[in-house]
């Protein structure tokens, strides 16, 4: 998916699947089903072309809102369910055993972690490019 994403991105022109088959040398399926991923992840886009029957794709090229956006997709997709699992996790560990306990220091750690980077990509995802950029450039100065 990767692959696919950065010939798009480094694409002067809209490309079409033959042409992303024959430029990665991977499959019809892979590039069919990879590019219907990175379609609902919103990181490319298809376009028609006049005279053309044949399905064009071409890459998101602002590179801060395809960055949120996969911040916003990653977040959906693997964080929350993390966070959600480690809420369940705990309300059902009645026990008060040593096992128990030690148990669930690990479970709150990896919610507090994933809590951390959960509350980091919010504020990335909601963030403009110039506070972005200022916040960066003051961390390293």
């Amino acid at each position: 998916m990767s692959q696919i994403h950065a010939l798009l991105l480094l694409s002067p022109k809209s490309l079409n699947a033959d042409e992303i088959m024959d430029e990665l040398q991977i499959s019809r399926g892979n590039v069919n089903m990879n590019l219907r991923d990175l379609m609902s992840w919103g990181l490319i886009y298809k376009q028609l072309l006049p005279g053309e029957r044949k399905e064009y794709f071409q890459a998101e090229k602002d590179i801060w809102k395809a960055a949120r956006q996969i911040g916003r997709e990653r977040r959906r997709r693997e964080l929350s369910p993390i966070l959600e699992t480690m809420e369940d996790i705990k309300k059902q560990v009645k026990d008060t055993s040593p096992e128990s306990a030690e148990f669930l220091k690990v479970v709150n750690d990896i919610y507090a972690v994933a809590g951390f980077a959960d509350n980091t990509l919010d504020l990335v995802t909601k963030a403009e490019e110039s506070w972005l950029t200022s916040t960066f450039m003051k961390l390293f100065k």
